[in-house]
């Protein structure tokens, strides 16, 4: 039997010698000439320098810029072009794509007959979309620095990556900077989008008809807004962060059986949270703080659970505008509340008195904004204080019977923390280079 491990050496060494390493010189039309040579799953190691683009990729080959490399397209079309499986493209900066929203220009583009790519390491700039995964199935996009395009208004502007209808495709530890969105995902399902860094965009991830997901551990710092789930269905939120974003941190718009946890919108948002036409969903041990309404709940949202929240320094906390009663609290855990004066005196971690955030007034003054006016009257403090020593005037509401005497700690890491501050304060500012825009209409 001693001849078996000799053999399996001569294999490999088979295999290595036709799966070889090819240098390519830079400059001229090298690249391409090289990848027109080569044999499935070569390795084209690109010289430091720039090498001319636009290439197509249709059979099993890799890519590899060792990070010095630079591939750059006419303008016109995409850079890369993916349209066989088992490709790598890795360590190279991508620039010059065209413009045409119509054939998706991208740095990197993958087809549909594309399958299992692996896009990592890359520099993905000016471009006006990043990577667009067009039906490439199982593919991963992944520790790349995207930043789009800044001479259109961002409504007009392409996204860092794109996916349509790529089952199974993950976007793994970007850096994704300007451009429109900074992932848009339409008629998807199955996908992982983690530990990716947004900043400057419309929304950092974008749903729409895609199901079974998963957006986790990202950090959408000073977006137009965080996580946008719209028409989407069994879509785990876990972990991320919002902090500065302008308008929302998460919206649920017709989002249905998702689970929403551990995530911290904080600072910046006219609203921490906006559930819209959602139902039965899990909004779970999220940290809410520091918004103008920390949560706007719309009366069609329906059997969704809230336990273990922290609403903190909301300048208002909900906003209900139903009269039908609403229970926020589940298996008899509730959430926290800053402004809820509460004791606990049997030392179970919950207030010993339940909680509304709401009363009569504040449905007056969402639907008639002008009696504003009168909150110091005397009449105005009557009715809140009768609503409060008699529960039985209310109109109906949030109530939550089990409020939490601690809330929920969710740390941001320094490094992050330090890219918030110099976020901090730019939409009171004006400093955008959008126009206003509807978050429930854009698509």
């Amino acid at each position: 039997m001693r001849w078996r491990p000799l053999f399996i050496a001569l294999c490999l060494a088979t295999t290595q010698a036709a799966a070889g390493a090819v240098e390519v010189p830079a400059g001229g039309g090298a690249l391409r000439d090289a990848i027109a040579g080569a044999s499935p799953g070569d390795v084209l190691m690109l010289a430091p320098g720039r090498h001319a683009g636009p290439v197509t990729l249709d059979f099993e080959i890799t890519l590899d810029g060792g990070g010095q490399a630079h591939l750059e397209g006419t303008g016109e079309g995409s850079v890369v072009t993916v349209t066989g499986p088992d490709i790598t493209v890795r360590g190279l900066k991508i620039t010059g794509s065209g413009s045409d929203h119509q054939t998706i220009d991208s740095g990197v583009q993958l087809t549909k007959t594309a399958r299992r790519v692996l896009v990592e390491n890359n520099r993905i700039l000016g471009n006006l979309y990043g990577v667009d995964i067009h039906g490439a199935e199982d593919s991963m996009v992944r520790n790349n620095v995207i930043v789009g395009r800044r001479d259109r208004r961002m409504n007009d502007r392409g996204n860092g990556v794109y996916v349509w209808n790529a089952k199974g495709a993950e976007v793994v530890g970007n850096d994704i900077r300007y451009g429109r969105d900074g992932i848009f995902v339409n008629t998807s399902r199955r996908n992982v989008f983690r530990d990716n860094l947004f900043r400057d965009l419309r929304f950092a991830v974008h749903y729409m008809y895609a199901n079974d997901s998963e957006v986790s551990g990202n950090v959408s710092i000073g977006n137009h807004l965080g996580y946008a789930l719209m028409f989407s269905d069994r879509v785990q939120v876990l972990d991320n962060l919002s902090l500065n974003d302008r308008d929302h941190g998460v919206m649920l718009n017709y989002a249905n059986q998702s689970d929403v946890q551990g995530n911290l919108v904080r600072g910046g948002a006219e609203k921490c949270t906006f559930i819209y036409n959602a139902h039965r969903n899990l909004i779970a041990d999220n940290r809410f703080e520091g918004c103008d309404i920390g949560i706007h709940l719309t009366a069609g949202s329906e059997r969704n659970a809230l336990t273990g929240n922290a609403f903190i320094g909301n300048r208002t906390q909900v906003k209900y505008v139903g009269t039908t009663d609403v229970e926020w609290s589940f298996e008899g855990r509730g959430n926290y509340w800053s402004d809820h004066p509460a004791f606990d005196l049997d030392g179970d971690g919950r207030a010993d008195s339940a909680f509304r955030p709401n009363d009569l007034m504040d449905h007056i003054l969402w639907s008639q904004p002008a009696a504003a006016l009168l909150t110091g009257a005397p009449a105005v403090q009557l009715v809140r204080w009768s609503q409060s020593s008699f529960p039985a005037t209310l109109p109906g509401g949030v109530l939550d019977s089990h409020p939490l005497m601690t809330p929920v700690q969710i740390a941001v890491p320094d490094d992050m923390a330090a890219l918030a501050e110099q976020s901090a304060g730019r939409w009171r500012d004006g400093k955008t280079d959008d126009t206003e825009f509807d978050p429930l209409a854009a698509q």
